[in-house]
Protein backbone atom coordinates (compact mmCIF):
# COMPACT_ATOMS: atom_id res chain seq x y z
CA UNK A 1 0.00 0.00 0.00
CA UNK A 2 1.26 3.43 -0.85
CA UNK A 3 2.28 5.92 1.81
CA UNK A 4 -0.75 8.08 0.93
CA UNK A 5 -3.13 5.16 1.36
CA UNK A 6 -1.70 4.31 4.75
CA UNK A 7 -2.11 7.93 5.88
CA UNK A 8 -5.81 8.04 4.81
CA UNK A 9 -6.45 4.80 6.71
CA UNK A 10 -5.00 6.27 9.93
CA UNK A 11 -7.19 9.36 9.62
CA UNK A 12 -10.27 7.23 9.08
CA UNK A 13 -9.38 5.05 12.08
CA UNK A 14 -9.02 8.10 14.36
CA UNK A 15 -12.39 9.53 13.22
CA UNK A 16 -14.15 6.21 13.84
CA UNK A 17 -12.54 5.91 17.30
CA UNK A 18 -13.67 9.43 18.23
CA UNK A 19 -17.21 8.68 17.09
CA UNK A 20 -17.32 5.48 19.15
CA UNK A 21 -16.08 7.27 22.29
CA UNK A 22 -18.61 10.12 21.84
CA UNK A 23 -21.50 7.67 21.38
CA UNK A 24 -20.46 5.69 24.47
CA UNK A 25 -20.16 8.87 26.59
CA UNK A 26 -23.56 10.07 25.44
CA UNK A 27 -25.17 6.76 26.29
CA UNK A 28 -23.59 6.76 29.76
CA UNK A 29 -24.84 10.30 30.42
CA UNK A 30 -28.37 9.37 29.38
CA UNK A 31 -28.30 6.33 31.64
CA UNK A 32 -27.15 8.44 34.63
CA UNK A 33 -29.87 11.03 34.03
CA UNK A 34 -32.44 8.26 33.83
CA UNK A 35 -31.26 6.80 37.14
CA UNK A 36 -31.34 10.24 38.78
CA UNK A 37 -34.92 10.77 37.62
CA UNK A 38 -35.94 7.36 38.89
CA UNK A 39 -34.22 7.97 42.25
CA UNK A 40 -35.87 11.36 42.76
CA UNK A 41 -39.26 10.06 41.63
CA UNK A 42 -39.00 7.08 43.97
CA UNK A 43 -37.79 9.26 46.83
CA UNK A 44 -40.66 11.69 46.35
CA UNK A 45 -43.10 8.80 46.36
CA UNK A 46 -41.64 7.52 49.63
CA UNK A 47 -41.28 11.06 51.10
CA UNK A 48 -37.64 10.21 51.71
CA UNK A 49 -36.19 13.40 50.27
CA UNK A 50 -37.17 16.42 52.39
CA UNK A 51 -35.60 19.70 53.34
CA UNK A 52 -33.47 19.58 56.49
CA UNK A 53 -35.56 21.11 59.30
CA UNK A 54 -34.18 24.07 61.20
CA UNK A 55 -32.89 23.15 64.68
CA UNK A 56 -35.61 23.45 67.31
CA UNK A 57 -35.27 26.48 69.58
CA UNK A 58 -35.08 25.68 73.27
CA UNK A 59 -36.12 27.80 76.24
CA UNK A 60 -33.01 29.21 77.91
CA UNK A 61 -34.33 30.71 81.16
CA UNK A 62 -35.59 27.36 82.48
CA UNK A 63 -33.63 24.32 81.36
CA UNK A 64 -31.74 21.33 82.65
CA UNK A 65 -32.47 18.95 85.51
CA UNK A 66 -31.03 20.92 88.44
CA UNK A 67 -33.64 21.39 91.15
CA UNK A 68 -34.50 25.08 91.67
CA UNK A 69 -33.24 26.92 94.74
CA UNK A 70 -35.57 29.48 96.33
CA UNK A 71 -33.88 32.13 98.48
CA UNK A 72 -35.63 34.65 100.73
CA UNK A 73 -34.16 38.08 100.00
CA UNK A 74 -34.28 41.07 102.34
CA UNK A 75 -35.95 44.08 100.71
CA UNK A 76 -35.37 46.71 103.39
CA UNK A 77 -33.43 49.71 102.09
CA UNK A 78 -30.62 48.78 104.51
CA UNK A 79 -30.25 45.56 102.55
CA UNK A 80 -29.70 47.26 99.20
CA UNK A 81 -28.14 46.57 96.79
CA UNK A 82 -29.18 42.91 96.68
CA UNK A 83 -26.98 40.21 95.18
CA UNK A 84 -27.86 37.99 92.20
CA UNK A 85 -31.42 39.19 91.58
CA UNK A 86 -30.69 39.40 87.84
CA UNK A 87 -29.60 35.74 87.88
CA UNK A 88 -32.98 34.48 89.10
CA UNK A 89 -35.45 33.05 86.59
CA UNK A 90 -38.33 34.22 88.79
CA UNK A 91 -38.64 36.66 91.69
CA UNK A 92 -41.76 36.82 93.85
CA UNK A 93 -42.50 40.00 95.80
CA UNK A 94 -45.19 39.85 98.50
CA UNK A 95 -46.28 42.14 101.32
CA UNK A 96 -45.00 41.48 104.85
CA UNK A 97 -45.56 43.32 108.12
CA UNK A 98 -45.45 47.10 108.41
CA UNK A 99 -46.11 47.77 104.70
CA UNK A 100 -42.74 46.27 103.76
CA UNK A 101 -42.35 43.60 101.11
CA UNK A 102 -39.94 40.72 100.81
CA UNK A 103 -38.53 38.94 97.75
CA UNK A 104 -38.05 35.27 97.00
CA UNK A 105 -35.61 34.64 94.15
CA UNK A 106 -35.49 31.32 92.30
CA UNK A 107 -32.30 30.01 90.69
CA UNK A 108 -31.77 27.05 88.35
CA UNK A 109 -28.52 25.84 86.77
CA UNK A 110 -26.61 28.73 88.30
CA UNK A 111 -23.27 28.90 90.10
CA UNK A 112 -23.41 32.15 92.07
CA UNK A 113 -20.83 33.12 94.67
CA UNK A 114 -22.94 35.64 96.57
CA UNK A 115 -26.74 35.64 97.02
CA UNK A 116 -28.56 37.83 99.50
CA UNK A 117 -28.99 39.40 101.89
CA UNK A 118 -30.92 36.33 103.05
CA UNK A 119 -33.83 36.93 105.41
CA UNK A 120 -36.51 35.02 107.29
CA UNK A 121 -39.44 33.10 105.85
CA UNK A 122 -43.15 33.96 105.79
CA UNK A 123 -45.63 31.11 105.43
CA UNK A 124 -47.35 32.24 102.19
CA UNK A 125 -44.04 32.15 100.34
CA UNK A 126 -44.04 28.39 100.94
CA UNK A 127 -46.79 28.00 98.33
CA UNK A 128 -44.42 29.25 95.65
CA UNK A 129 -41.53 27.13 96.93
CA UNK A 130 -43.72 24.05 96.46
CA UNK A 131 -45.14 24.95 93.04
CA UNK A 132 -41.59 25.42 91.75
CA UNK A 133 -40.40 22.13 93.35
CA UNK A 134 -37.61 24.12 94.97
CA UNK A 135 -35.24 23.74 97.90
CA UNK A 136 -35.74 26.64 100.29
CA UNK A 137 -32.96 28.83 101.69
CA UNK A 138 -33.87 31.29 104.46
CA UNK A 139 -32.44 32.76 107.65
CA UNK A 140 -35.05 32.25 110.35
CA UNK A 141 -38.83 32.18 110.00
CA UNK A 142 -42.07 33.50 111.45
CA UNK A 143 -43.64 31.11 113.96
CA UNK A 144 -46.27 30.09 111.39
CA UNK A 145 -43.68 29.34 108.68
CA UNK A 146 -41.55 27.52 111.26
CA UNK A 147 -44.47 25.17 111.99
CA UNK A 148 -45.53 24.69 108.38
CA UNK A 149 -42.16 24.02 106.74
CA UNK A 150 -41.78 20.50 108.23
CA UNK A 151 -45.51 19.69 108.03
CA UNK A 152 -45.51 20.50 104.30
CA UNK A 153 -42.37 18.44 103.73
CA UNK A 154 -40.34 21.36 102.40
CA UNK A 155 -36.60 20.76 101.98
CA UNK A 156 -35.19 23.85 103.68
CA UNK A 157 -31.81 25.23 104.69
CA UNK A 158 -32.35 27.55 107.65
CA UNK A 159 -29.43 29.82 108.50
CA UNK A 160 -30.47 29.83 112.16
CA UNK A 161 -29.81 26.08 112.32
CA UNK A 162 -26.79 25.71 110.05
CA UNK A 163 -23.22 25.10 111.24
CA UNK A 164 -21.91 28.51 110.20
CA UNK A 165 -20.45 27.53 106.82
CA UNK A 166 -23.57 27.76 104.64
CA UNK A 167 -24.23 31.42 105.47
CA UNK A 168 -21.88 34.20 106.45
CA UNK A 169 -22.26 37.77 107.65
CA UNK A 170 -20.89 40.53 105.44
CA UNK A 171 -19.00 42.91 107.72
CA UNK A 172 -19.67 45.90 105.45
CA UNK A 173 -23.28 45.91 106.67
CA UNK A 174 -25.15 45.62 109.92
CA UNK A 175 -27.22 42.62 110.97
CA UNK A 176 -29.86 41.48 110.18
CA UNK A 177 -29.34 42.86 106.67
CA UNK A 178 -26.02 41.17 105.91
CA UNK A 179 -26.39 37.36 105.72
CA UNK A 180 -25.23 35.93 102.40
CA UNK A 181 -24.79 32.51 100.88
CA UNK A 182 -23.89 30.88 97.54
CA UNK A 183 -25.59 28.30 95.38
CA UNK A 184 -22.63 25.99 95.99
CA UNK A 185 -23.02 26.22 99.76
CA UNK A 186 -26.76 25.63 99.51
CA UNK A 187 -26.15 22.50 97.43
CA UNK A 188 -23.48 21.25 99.85
CA UNK A 189 -25.93 21.59 102.73
CA UNK A 190 -28.71 19.96 100.70
CA UNK A 191 -26.50 16.97 99.94
CA UNK A 192 -25.59 16.58 103.62
CA UNK A 193 -29.29 16.56 104.50
CA UNK A 194 -30.07 14.01 101.79
CA UNK A 195 -32.30 16.33 99.80
CA UNK A 196 -33.10 15.61 96.18
CA UNK A 197 -31.09 18.02 94.00
CA UNK A 198 -32.57 17.21 90.59
CA UNK A 199 -36.05 17.79 89.22
CA UNK A 200 -37.99 16.78 86.11
CA UNK A 201 -40.93 19.07 86.79
CA UNK A 202 -42.01 21.55 84.13
CA UNK A 203 -41.79 25.27 84.75
CA UNK A 204 -44.70 27.13 86.31
CA UNK A 205 -44.75 29.57 83.39
CA UNK A 206 -45.61 28.58 79.84
CA UNK A 207 -42.44 29.87 78.17
CA UNK A 208 -42.11 30.29 74.42
CA UNK A 209 -39.08 30.98 72.24
CA UNK A 210 -41.22 33.03 69.84
CA UNK A 211 -41.29 36.67 70.90
CA UNK A 212 -44.59 37.50 72.59
CA UNK A 213 -46.03 40.81 71.40
CA UNK A 214 -49.27 41.79 73.11
CA UNK A 215 -50.76 43.53 70.06
CA UNK A 216 -54.08 44.41 71.69
CA UNK A 217 -52.61 45.20 75.10
CA UNK A 218 -52.61 48.45 77.01
CA UNK A 219 -49.51 50.63 76.64
CA UNK A 220 -47.25 49.77 79.57
CA UNK A 221 -43.87 51.39 79.08
CA UNK A 222 -44.24 52.54 82.69
CA UNK A 223 -45.71 50.45 85.52
CA UNK A 224 -46.49 51.57 89.07
CA UNK A 225 -47.35 49.08 91.83
CA UNK A 226 -48.02 50.49 95.33
CA UNK A 227 -47.55 48.00 98.20
CA UNK A 228 -48.11 50.62 100.89
CA UNK A 229 -47.98 54.40 101.35
CA UNK A 230 -44.17 54.41 101.32
CA UNK A 231 -43.41 51.21 99.42
CA UNK A 232 -44.03 51.56 95.68
CA UNK A 233 -42.43 49.53 92.89
CA UNK A 234 -41.98 51.09 89.44
CA UNK A 235 -40.78 49.71 86.12
CA UNK A 236 -39.59 51.64 83.07
CA UNK A 237 -39.39 49.96 79.69
CA UNK A 238 -36.27 50.19 77.52
CA UNK A 239 -37.21 49.54 73.88
CA UNK A 240 -33.59 48.86 72.90
CA UNK A 241 -33.00 46.09 75.45
CA UNK A 242 -36.70 45.06 75.51
CA UNK A 243 -36.50 44.88 79.29
CA UNK A 244 -37.88 46.79 82.26
CA UNK A 245 -35.66 48.58 84.76
CA UNK A 246 -36.82 48.30 88.37
CA UNK A 247 -37.22 51.13 90.88
CA UNK A 248 -38.39 50.68 94.47
CA UNK A 249 -39.22 53.31 97.09
CA UNK A 250 -38.05 55.99 94.69
CA UNK A 251 -34.62 54.45 94.07
CA UNK A 252 -33.34 52.58 91.04
CA UNK A 253 -32.23 49.15 92.21
CA UNK A 254 -28.88 47.71 91.25
CA UNK A 255 -27.10 44.40 91.70
CA UNK A 256 -24.59 44.04 94.57
CA UNK A 257 -22.36 41.71 92.54
CA UNK A 258 -22.18 43.62 89.27
CA UNK A 259 -23.50 47.14 89.88
CA UNK A 260 -25.88 46.69 86.95
CA UNK A 261 -29.50 47.84 87.03
CA UNK A 262 -32.00 45.22 88.11
CA UNK A 263 -34.08 44.41 85.03
CA UNK A 264 -36.77 41.99 83.95
CA UNK A 265 -38.25 40.70 80.70
CA UNK A 266 -41.68 39.88 82.13
CA UNK A 267 -43.88 41.24 84.91
CA UNK A 268 -46.88 39.39 86.34
CA UNK A 269 -49.15 41.23 88.76
CA UNK A 270 -51.53 39.31 91.03
CA UNK A 271 -54.03 41.12 93.25
CA UNK A 272 -54.44 39.26 96.55
CA UNK A 273 -56.21 40.22 99.77
CA UNK A 274 -54.01 40.52 102.85
CA UNK A 275 -54.78 41.14 106.52
CA UNK A 276 -53.26 40.42 109.96
CA UNK A 277 -53.21 36.72 110.87
CA UNK A 278 -54.96 37.59 114.12
CA UNK A 279 -56.07 40.65 116.06
CA UNK A 280 -53.12 42.72 117.23
CA UNK A 281 -50.59 40.83 115.10
CA UNK A 282 -48.35 42.49 112.52
CA UNK A 283 -47.83 39.22 110.64
CA UNK A 284 -49.86 39.04 107.45
CA UNK A 285 -52.13 36.47 105.89
CA UNK A 286 -52.33 36.49 102.09
CA UNK A 287 -55.31 34.93 100.30
CA UNK A 288 -53.64 33.62 97.17
CA UNK A 289 -55.73 30.50 96.50
CA UNK A 290 -58.50 30.59 93.92
CA UNK A 291 -59.07 32.70 90.83
CA UNK A 292 -57.44 36.12 91.20
CA UNK A 293 -57.19 39.07 88.84
CA UNK A 294 -53.94 40.40 87.47
CA UNK A 295 -51.85 41.57 84.53
CA UNK A 296 -49.19 40.13 82.26
CA UNK A 297 -46.73 42.78 81.06
CA UNK A 298 -43.96 42.44 78.48
CA UNK A 299 -42.43 44.44 75.61
CA UNK A 300 -44.19 47.65 76.64
CA UNK A 301 -47.73 46.20 76.70
CA UNK A 302 -50.07 44.80 79.35
CA UNK A 303 -53.07 42.48 79.22
CA UNK A 304 -55.54 41.51 81.92
CA UNK A 305 -55.21 37.93 83.16
CA UNK A 306 -56.50 35.59 85.83
CA UNK A 307 -54.13 33.85 88.23
CA UNK A 308 -55.59 30.47 89.17
CA UNK A 309 -54.16 28.37 92.01
CA UNK A 310 -56.19 25.36 93.12
CA UNK A 311 -54.34 24.75 96.40
CA UNK A 312 -51.06 25.55 98.09
CA UNK A 313 -49.04 22.91 96.26
CA UNK A 314 -50.57 23.39 92.81
CA UNK A 315 -48.90 25.40 90.09
CA UNK A 316 -50.48 28.78 89.40
CA UNK A 317 -51.97 28.90 85.92
CA UNK A 318 -52.03 32.32 84.30
CA UNK A 319 -54.80 32.76 81.73
CA UNK A 320 -55.85 35.46 79.28
CA UNK A 321 -59.37 36.89 78.96
CA UNK A 322 -60.36 34.00 76.64
CA UNK A 323 -59.35 31.42 79.24
CA UNK A 324 -56.17 30.31 77.47
CA UNK A 325 -52.92 29.86 79.34
CA UNK A 326 -50.70 32.79 78.44
CA UNK A 327 -47.40 32.34 76.65
CA UNK A 328 -44.52 34.01 78.45
CA UNK A 329 -41.35 35.38 76.86
CA UNK A 330 -38.17 33.41 77.43
CA UNK A 331 -36.62 35.64 80.08
CA UNK A 332 -36.69 36.44 83.77
CA UNK A 333 -39.98 37.33 85.47
CA UNK A 334 -40.99 39.41 88.50
CA UNK A 335 -44.23 38.15 90.05
CA UNK A 336 -45.74 41.06 91.96
CA UNK A 337 -48.32 39.67 94.41
CA UNK A 338 -49.66 42.98 95.66
CA UNK A 339 -52.56 44.10 97.91
CA UNK A 340 -55.96 43.63 96.29
CA UNK A 341 -56.70 47.38 96.42
CA UNK A 342 -53.30 48.47 95.06
CA UNK A 343 -53.80 51.30 92.57
CA UNK A 344 -51.67 49.88 89.75
CA UNK A 345 -51.20 52.35 86.90
CA UNK A 346 -49.47 52.56 83.53
CA UNK A 347 -48.98 56.31 83.39
CA UNK A 348 -46.78 58.63 85.42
Amino acid sequence: MSRKGRSNSKVLFVIVAILIIAIAAGATLLMMKGKDKQTVAGANEDNAVTETPAPEKKVQIYSGTDRPIAVMIDNNTNAWPQAAINDAYMVYEIIVEGGESRLMALFKNKDIEKVGPVRSSRHYFLDYVMENDAMYAHFGASYIADEQIPSLGINNINGMLEDGTTYKRDTSRKAPHNATTSTKKILESANKKGYRTTSDQKSVLNYTTDEVILEDGTDATYVKIPYSTYNTVEYNYNAETQKYTRTSKGRKQTDWNTGEDITTKNIIITFAENHPVESGSVLQEVKNIGKLKGYYITNGKAIEITCEKADRKSKTIYKDSQGNEIKVNDGNTFVQICPINAQVSFSK
